[in-house]
């Protein structure tokens, strides 16, 4: 296709591309855990916390993403008897995620397995280029970012 060499190009594709590739080969390496590759995140996301628990709204910062696709991540998760809600001892309006036994031990298969996808990676890539890759990442995120705050802020202009 004529279109191939602007996408190999183009870091907006290359980058969407390449997430929409990672995402679907991590449902693959993740099928066998029952789990959806974002479940998988939030699973990991809450056994890392030090209290070993967190409220859907750090998620949704975290993974930029609604409270809505938190809240039926949550939803999934409770329903395969991993996580439940708790009301917040420092806010009765709110909940914290908690992880239950089974759900624990989940985490750290899910935890074994990315460790050993990563591994792959940085064997592939080395481990000072990966670092020098995320970090430039990094930099593009920072600058979406800007842009659009940058595009709202005009938008509102008007």
């Amino acid at each position: 296709m004529r279109i191939e060499s602007f996408l190999k190009q183009s870091p907006v594709f290359q980058v969407n591309r390449t997430a929409r590739r990672m995402d679907s080969a991590l449902a693959t390496v993740l099928a066998g855990e029952d789990l959806s590759v974002f479940e998988a995140m939030v699973l990991v996301a809450v056994f890392f916390e030090k209290r070993g628990e967190i409220k859907p709204s750090e998620l949704a910062e975290a993974f930029q993403t609604t409270r809505g696709n938190v809240s039926h991540c949550i939803s999934s998760l409770e329903s395969k008897g991993l996580v439940e809600r708790r009301i917040d001892p420092e806010d009765a309006r709110g909940v914290r995620l908690v992880l239950k036994p089974f759900g624990r031990r989940r985490a750290v298969r899910v935890v074994a397995i990315l460790d050993s996808v990563q591994r792959q990676i940085e064997e592939l890539i080395g481990e000072k280029p990966l670092e020098s890759m995320l970090s430039r990442l990094q930099q593009v995120d920072t600058l979406c970012t800007q842009l659009a705050h940058t595009a709202q802020r005009h938008r509102s202009a008007r």
